[in-house]
């Protein structure tokens, strides 16, 4: 399991992890789309939030290997601003390939992603 050096741990202050510290022995957590309610809480949201924007600030257009980061979390954003970039795609492969579809992360998340025009490695991301 590729482990993603200085991606954050944690939303500060929260309980709400980004990754893991080791691999699960009963197996891996598979990696599924979970709907996001509207009335969901203003914790949860900023998650979301800071989630994306670690993805965003480490990763940019470029996929990107599942390792270690916290699949509960993926879920979240999983089938909308991450999606497979693996065909055939295995959820539950901590190797499996992942990267943010630009166009859907900027409507749903445009302050992260109109604000970081350019990627992590200072290409233009449009």
């Amino acid at each position: 399991m590729l482990k993603h050096r200085k991606f954050p741990g944690r939303l500060s202050g929260t309980d709400f992890q980004f990754v893991i510290r080791r691999a699960n022995p009963k197996g891996v957590t598979p990696i599924k789309r979970r709907e996001r309610r509207a009335d969901r809480r203003p914790p949860d949201k900023r998650a979301d939030y800071a989630f994306m924007q670690a993805l965003w600030t480490h990763f940019g257009e470029h996929p990107f290997e599942r390792g270690n980061l916290d699949a509960g979390r993926i879920n979240w954003l999983f089938g909308r601003e991450v999606v497979a970039a693996d065909d055939p795609f295995d959820p539950s492969d901590y190797g499996a390939l992942l990267r943010i579809d630009v166009r859907i992360a900027r409507a749903n998340f445009p302050d992260i992603i109109g604000s970081l025009e350019n990627g992590p490695d200072g290409e233009e991301s449009a």
